[in-house]
């Protein structure tokens, strides 16, 4: 193969990825703009004045009054408001928080690292457990695969709140193995990431096993069964890779429970994180931190969705060839 030739192969491949990969960086920073544009209007549509809606339940003295109009430009047109409110956020300045009198970055930086962990542990739980169900239970008929298909439906239909009311009644309240509330190390985490990944785990569990069991009709499965192929070998070797498609898809679902079914396990935990500041802005009507929050979980769904496209064009290289 000539040089001429390679030189041709790897700029078509190039092509292949960039068009995708620019279309989808395009459409994330529009997002982020609406979403950013979403938290100013709700900031505005507020009943009552803007200070007074910025101040909530925190100090309320003529010297915070004054700041708030300096720091948020109150007194220049709206227009100029707005893109001050633009600049201000991509040079990574948040506001801050008039209740709790603390900047909103350094609330989202104190407590984003436990919730992190909840998730990310809620995750590779729900991940794992499907992909233990799915493997060994896709293409086969037995009692296990039945028990597997009726365990995933319960989970579906049990709310992560109720599941965490269940296992603290059981394993804190009763055994006495986990702790009741707080964030004590792993072992604080193990209750909190079961209640918040089992429904994960049974929603991908039942697109994992269809995906798999359609896979292994198609012809590409009947010809490696026809050269030896060990079932096994099949299923976790070649139609696992047709089937994770539809399961990448649900990612952004995926993140969405995570990101919300956090907020209502830290709080049945009793554990710090994002969902009790979360809680507590809404309460309290903080709106510089209800607005971060609005914006944060902006950021983390571009983020998750850009990634999860660009997967699709290493999953499935005919993709790279149509876009």
């Amino acid at each position: 193969m000539s040089t001429l030739t390679l030189t041709r192969r790897r700029g078509l491949a190039a092509a292949g990825w960039a068009g995708p990969v620019v279309r989808r960086l395009g459409a994330g920073v529009a997002v982020l703009w609406a979403a950013a544009t979403a938290a100013y209007l709700a900031l505005l549509l507020v009943p009552g004045d803007t200070v007074d809606v910025l101040i909530a339940d925190g100090v309320d003295t003529p010297e915070r009054r004054a700041q708030i109009i300096t720091e948020w430009g109150l007194d220049r047109s709206q227009a100029r408001q707005y893109v001050d409110y633009l600049v201000r956020l991509l040079h990574g300045d948040l506001g801050r928080s008039y209740v709790l009198q603390r900047g909103v970055g350094d609330l989202l930086a104190t407590q984003v690292g436990p919730t992190i962990r909840l998730a990310l542990t809620a995750a590779v739980f729900g991940v794992v457990l499907a992909l233990v169900l799915a493997l060994t239970t896709a293409g086969r008929r037995s009692w296990f695969g039945g028990l597997a298909g009726m365990s995933e439906l319960v989970a579906v239909s049990m709310p992560p709140f109720l599941v965490g009311l269940l296992l603290l009644a059981v394993f804190s309240f009763t055994l006495g193995w986990f702790p009741v509330s707080g964030d004590r190390g792993f072992v604080s985490l193990v209750l909190p990431a079961v209640a918040l990944g089992l429904q994960i785990s049974g929603v991908l569990g039942q697109v994992l096993r269809e995906g798999l069991e359609r896979a292994l009709e198609e012809p590409f499965a009947v010809t490696a069964r026809s050269r030896g192929i060990t079932e096994r070998r099949l299923v976790a070797g070649h139609a696992l890779r047709h089937a994770l498609l539809p399961a990448v898809t649900l990612t952004g679902w995926f993140v969405g429970v995570l990101f919300g079914g956090a907020i209502i396990v830290e709080a049945v935990f009793g554990r710090p994180g994002l969902g009790q500041l979360t809680l507590s802005a809404v309460t309290g009507k903080d709106m510089p931190v209800v607005m971060a929050l609005i914006l944060l979980s902006a950021v983390v769904y571009v983020t998750v969705s850009t990634i999860v496209d660009l997967s699709y064009l290493l999953i499935d290289p005919r993709l790279r060839r149509s876009g």
